[in-house]
């Protein structure tokens, strides 16, 4: 055989061996584009009583309730009244005073709970959605996609934007480009954050088994479950929104470029890195791996990093990379990996999963690890669609095999 002949062959089975080399990186499965997530079918974590509300759970209610009423989902946050003060003003803000007009946001919303199989979410935004003027057929429409004839243009744009964001953890140029032609960066970032925000709604409510409140009729519809998105392109190498100049790292600057998002957001993340009773290196463990799930490695190069000294708590990148199927894991550390797993891929932690995380975790620990996975998958997705560049002496993926 050839040099030329041998260096032919090497590269096809360079490219025939790519997935499996894939495969080894220890990613899970991506969200399904056939099979429709559901939440636990009965509560794990039951709403907290009207008449069990502590003074400061009624002021919560009163201050952040929408429309002064708690909800089932709100009631059950209340059992950690400290995510409430986290989630719920992002919540607010999205639904009330973002830039985007109601009809988008409920738009982006609706095919969210869709995505996420969430029946409390469904059911309580498309009575809302009807009440700003959607029909029985557009809903049934949000669940049926984007491809489905009778979208203008713009909506169906904003209905791929979604899909991809939850199955590629990522907005496309394409799609990104389709939408800056409507949008300015304030649209554009509120559009990005409503679909973060409501699939980690979803997760949490899926996981913690919330049902749909008394009196609401809306389910989701039984249509089949179909996600059509492009293969996810490679991380961007230029930041498509620039972060301020001055001090501090980068995803700081990148989202002060909407400083009335900014603050909402930093709410919700400040619960995870100073509020949560979760212990730094637990903290850690939900945080680095979703944001490996993700392939979101500006995240994960600040967790290793600075932001969350990994090592420091004595972890190891490679293991948290290689994740539940590491060997020589601690069985707590792998229920751990695994509860992320399962939220990244099927949008709510699994029966198995939360026994195991029982073992350790009280109710509230349970709920705060769950909000820290879930929260942070959404600032990768936010991460990776605005292109937020990792600085030169940062730490890259390892490489695992």
């Amino acid at each position: 055989m050839s040099v030329t002949s041998r260096s032919w062959l090497a590269l096809v089975v360079a490219v025939a061996l790519a997935p499996a080399l894939l495969g080894a990186k220890a990613l899970p499965d991506r969200p399904s584009a056939d099979r429709q997530p559901t939440g636990a079918r009965t509560p794990r974590v039951s709403p907290v009583p009207e008449a069990q509300w502590t003074a400061k759970q009624k002021e919560l209610v009163s201050k952040l309730a929408p429309g002064g009423r708690a909800d089932n989902l709100f009631a059950t946050l209340l059992t950690v009244p400290e995510i409430v003060e986290g989630a719920m003003p992002f919540t607010n803000y999205l639904l009330t005073s973002s830039t985007l007009s109601p009809r988008h946001r409920d738009l982006l919303i609706l095919r969210t709970a869709w995505l996420c199989g969430s029946q409390p979410l469904w059911a309580t935004h498309a009575a809302r959605a009807k009440t700003t003027g959607f029909s029985a057929d557009e809903l049934q429409r949000v669940a049926q996609g984007p491809d489905t004839p009778g979208w203008e243009a713009f909506e169906k744009t904003l209905l791929q934007a979604a899909d991809q964001l939850y199955r590629n953890s990522k907005i496309n140029d394409a799609t990104y480009g389709a939408l800056s032609a409507q949008y300015d960066l304030e649209h554009m970032m509120d559009a990005v954050e409503m679909v973060g925000h409501f699939l980690f709604l979803g997760q949490i409510a899926n996981s913690l088994g919330v049902q749909p409140d008394q009196g609401l009729s809306d389910r989701l519809p039984k249509v089949p479950y179909r996600i059509v998105v492009p293969d996810a392109e490679p991380a961007l190498t230029k930041a498509r929104v620039d972060p301020l100049p001055g001090p501090g790292i980068a995803v700081g600057r990148t989202f002060s470029r909407h400083a009335k998002l900014n603050q909402v957001r930093t709410l919700r993340a400040n619960f995870i890195n100073r509020v949560s009773k979760l212990t730094p290196r637990h903290r850690e463990m939900f945080i680095l791996r979703i944001g490996w799930d993700c392939q979101s490695e500006y995240e994960w190069a600040q967790h290793v990093g600075t932001v969350g000294r990994a090592r420091d708590h004595g972890l190891n990148p490679v293991e948290v990379a290689k994740g539940p199927d590491a060997p020589g894991l601690d069985s707590f550390d792998r229920a751990i990996y695994r509860a992320v797993d399962d939220l990244y891929r099927d949008v709510s932690v699994s029966d198995t999963s939360w026994k195991a995380l029982s073992a350790r975790f009280d109710t509230g620990l349970i709920m705060s690890g769950i909000y820290s996975a879930a929260s942070y998958r959404a600032t990768s997705m936010s991460l990776r669609t605005y292109g937020v560049q990792l600085e030169p002496s940062d730490e890259r993926f390892p490489k695992v095999d």
